[in-house]
């Protein structure tokens, strides 16, 4: 677990690393509206270098949190970045790809989505990362209530205090992550793979766990009273 969060360090620290040495390029639309940039984001993200989609990332940001009413449109932009650019993989495609690691621009973003200001979430909208290619993310502390993240592979991700309140993980891959404190009040984990997570502390106060596999997995004062575990699966 160590490694795994180790990882995730070096990878944030090359995203604020590299976001500096494009502010330049952030300077020079400045000057438009943000309108133009939402545009202009909108076109390149995902169509250019990782450089310039950090940038890009970086830029959305500030504008979200400077004019509130483009708000929910870049958490959208960045969503629909993150599954165009990091889609669900095939089990058997996985195993073959094993030292495939989440790419330092989707970590931007989802560092991005994670720490965004949810009281300005639309009512009636709901943040869609579902059939996801998320393993190792550092979503520490990351607000993800009531995300769509059904079929997302989160194997190994930083979920360390992180608030999956209602979120839909069916049929998840939450394999060797760590879900340390993680609030999973009410989350939908039917058939989901948790071998191996950590969720010591974590809880799961009517969550659905539901044909979920909890091989090896560590539920020291974990919150599990009201929980659906019919054919819940806890060892081999």
């Amino acid at each position: 677990m160590k490694d795994i969060l180790s990882k995730n360090n070096i990878h944030l620290a090359k995203i604020f690393l590299w976001i500096p040495a494009f502010q330049e390029k952030v300077k020079k639309t400045q000057h438009k509206s943000p309108k133009q940039r939402l545009k202009i984001a909108s076109e390149q993200l995902g169509n250019s270098t990782i450089e310039t989609s950090l940038s890009i990332i970086n830029d959305l940001e500030y504008i979200a949190h400077n004019h509130p009413q483009y708000h929910w449109i870049i958490i959208d932009i960045l969503t629909t970045f993150v599954r165009k650019n990091a889609p669900y993989m095939p089990q058997k495609e996985v195993t073959s790809n094993l030292s495939t690691k989440v790419r330092v621009d989707i970590q931007a973003a989802l560092t991005v989505i994670a720490r965004r200001n949810a009281n300005q979430d639309p009512e009636n909208e709901q943040l869609d990362l579902s059939f996801t290619d998320m393993r190792g993310a550092n979503l520490n502390g990351a607000n993800l209530e009531q995300t769509n993240l059904y079929q997302a592979n989160l194997a190994g991700a930083n979920l360390i205090k992180a608030n999956l309140a209602g979120a839909i993980l069916s049929a998840a891959n939450l394999e060797g992550a760590n879900l340390y404190l993680a609030n999973l009040e009410g989350a939908i984990l039917s058939v989901a793979n948790l071998k191996r997570a950590n969720l010591s502390g974590a809880n799961l106060h009517c969550a659905s766990l539901y044909l979920a596999r909890l091989h090896g997995a560590i539920l020291n004062d974990a919150i599990l009273d009201g929980a659906n575990l019919r054919e819940t699966q806890f060892s081999q």
